[in-house]
Formats: structure tokens, C-alpha cells, sequence
């Protein structure tokens, strides 16, 4: 069936993409979250009129007609605006076959609940109270693993405050205990010679990974951080080229590869990027830090590749604009997170 119609619903916050085929067959997306008025307007100028009429199951093509015949308009909005429509295309198979969207990907069998760590979001919190909310939430959720925010974002080598990765970085490991796996994120912090450093003092405390270390468009400096550290080097939650992914692993700039499904173009680029990834050894950890649909998407992918990292992310901070944004809801219990039963596709209304 061919395209009849691409639908957007925004607010400021986050726009939902409504696919509808020329039978009447619907299938829901989403764009990237935060100033996504502005991406649905990307969607019906730059996305739309390449989709309007194609086959619906054209999937991979119109990603790459996308990316090619909009050259002169490369990176962020378009390639979140592509996710959206992309997104709700695979709703649309996954409702055609009534199946979920991993099975689509390749999942054998009913995917289990999956592994997640409580992904902190707070910089302008102390050690103190850091820690003591993540040993609540490990007794109250079961989490197994958390990470944690280090340094400034774009910091240029400065902290949130004078001595707060110090403070924080043993403090949480002793608030959460030696059997639970602990991340941390620098969020483009660190000089090299500065985020190697910080990258000792968390393989000190046996940290699980170091994410985003330096600025992540200075790829030879974590490539630098990562060839000095023992602990696991993850990046590449803003890129959206895939050329870029692909000197990441080939040079091992980092250990882990972490494509934002909403921020890289839907599900079918994030998977050239995983299998980039399995190619050369790495796992695939992917950026979801909201519990929009983009952490549901994440969850079928994970479901489906085999390089899939031990852990999802999860955010532990209040929801607000995406609490009610679909149901039934995704909820953290004995640390996993189950996928809805409701229904093929995405699961979920």
C-alpha cells in the first residue's frame, strides 16, 4: 500500500507522527523530544513530500532518498523529523503483521523484560543527596545499575561545582554497594589529559563505563581517552551521520556505541550503526534519557541485535510532559522493564 497521508501532533515538547496508508491502515511515531514544534514543521518540509505515494514497506529507501536529497540541509532536524515518520512506518508493518516490532527485526520469540539502570539527569544536586536517592530507588525498583553525571556539560574541563565528581563518584558507589554497576556521563566535559583523570578515579571505584568524555566532535580526543583507560569508553549519542559512526568504531574511539533512535533517523539507521558495532567487537547501548516512545523503541531494538549492552537507560526523574504520552506505561520492577502486552507494532495507544 502506498502513503496517503503523514499527520503530525505537536506541543513544544514533543511531536507524535501519524502514518496513514491509502486503506486506511495507521501507524504511530515519534520525532525526537524538546523544541519539536519546530521538527514537525522539518517533518512536512523536508520528510513528508519524500514519503507521500511510496510503498509503505520502502522503509530503508526512503530513509536513505531522505538523507541523500536533503544534502544541503545535513544533521539534527532532519535526521528527527526522518524518525518520526520512520517510526511509525514500522508500527504500520507491525500492525500489518501483527507482530511486535522486534519480531519484525528478528527476535525468534517473546522478548523478556529488559535490564535497565536509572538514569540520573541531575547535575545540580550534591553527593549526598545523590546517593541517598539511588539507594532508595535500588531498594524500591530493584535496579541493578545507575549512572551518574560528572563534570559540567561543555564544561571545558570545569565541574559543577569545585570537587563535585570527587565527592560524588565514591560516595554513590558506597550509597548503592559492590554488586550494582554504575555508569557515568561527562555529557562533552573533559580535555583528554583531564577526562583520563576522571576516568582513573572511576575505575577505582569499578565503574561499568565512562560516556561522552570529551567534546564528541573531537573524535581523536576520545579515541585518546579510550586507548589510556581500562574502563569501557561509550559515545555517539549526538551524531547523526552515519560516515561518523563508522570512524568511530573503525578508529576504536569508543568501546560502546550509543545511537539515540529519535536523534540518528528511526530504527533502521540505529541498526546500520549496532551492526557497525558488531562488526568490530563493540556493544550497542543506545541514548534514550526520557521515557517518551523513543525508550520504547530502544527496548525492541535491544530485544533484537546481538551486541546489545547489559544494561537500557531509564530515566529516573519525573516525567511531566511524557507521563501520559501512551499507555500502558513503561514502569521499572526488580530493575526491568517489561514490554507492553498490548498489542503488535510498538504495543502500546
Amino acid at each position: 500500500m502506498n502513503i496517503e497521508s503523514v499527520t503530525t501532533y505537536s506541543t513544544r515538547m514533543v511531536t507524535l507522527v501519524c502514518v496513514r496508508a491509502e486503506d486506511g491502515a495507521e501507524g504511530w511515531g515519534q520525532t525526537a523530544p524538546f523544541n519539536a514544534d519546530i521538527t514537525a514543521q522539518i517533518v512536512h518540509r523536508h520528510v513528508a513530500p519524500h514519503a507521500l505515494g511510496r510503498d509503505e514497506a520502502e522503509i530503508d529507501s526512503l530513509c536513505l532518498d531522505v538523507v541523500e536529497r536533503e544534502y544541503k540541509f545535513p544533521g539534527s532536524y532532519v535526521c528527527r523529523a526522518l524518525a518520526g515518520v520512520e517510526t511509525a512506518l514500522w508500527d504500520l508493518k507491525g500492525r500489518r503483521a501483527n507482530l511486535p516490532v522486534c519480531a519484525l527485526l528478528g527476535r525468534a520469540n517473546a522478548p523478556d523484560p529488559v535490564a535497565a539502570y536509572g538514569s540520573s539527569m541531575r547535575r545540580d544536586i550534591s553527593a549526598r543527596d545523590e546517593s541517598e536517592r539511588l539507594a532508595r530507588l535500588r531498594e524500591t525498583h530493584g535496579y541493578g545499575a545507575f549512572k551518574i553525571r560528572v563534570g559540567s556539560v561543555c564544561g571545558h574541563d570545569s565541574d559543577e561545582w569545585p570537587g563535585r565528581t570527587e565527592e560524588l563518584v565514591p560516595a554513590v558507589r558506597r550509597a548503592v554497594g559492590p554488586d550494582c554497576a554504575v555508569l557515568a556521563d561527562a555529557n562533552s566535559c573533559y580535555t583528554p589529559s583531564r577526562a583520563i583523570e576522571v576516568g582513573k578515579l572511576l575505575e577505582w571505584e569499578r565503574y561499568l563505563h565512562f560516556e561522552e568524555p570529551c567534546p564528541y566532535w573531537e573524535l581523536e580526543w576520545t579515541a585518546e581517552v579510550t586507548a589510556a583507560l581500562d574502563i569501557d569508553v561509550a559515545g555517539g549519542e549526538q551524531d547523526t551521520d552515519l560516515a561518523q559512526f563508522q570512524r568511530m568504531v573503525r578508529t576504536g574511539a569508543v568501546d560502546v556505541v550509543q545511537p539515540d533512535i529519535c536523534y540518528i533517523g528511526g530504527i533502521t539507521r540505529a541498526i546500520a550503526v549496532a551492526d557497525m558495532a558488531q562488526a568490530t567487537g563493540k556493544l550497542c547501548t543506545p541514548h534514550a534519557a526520557n521515557r517518551s516512545l523513543v525508550t520504547l523503541f530502544t527496548m525492541h531494538l535491544l530485544a533484537a541485535i546481538p551486541n546489545a549492552g547489559p544494561f537500557m537507560e531509564f530515566s529516573i526523574e519525573p516525567g511531566g510532559w511524557s507521563d501520559e504520552l501512551f499507555d500502558p506505561p513503561l514502569t521499572a520492577e526488580s530493575g526491568r522493564i517489561a514490554f507492553p502486552a498490548d498489542g503488535p507494532g510498538w504495543g502500546v495507544r
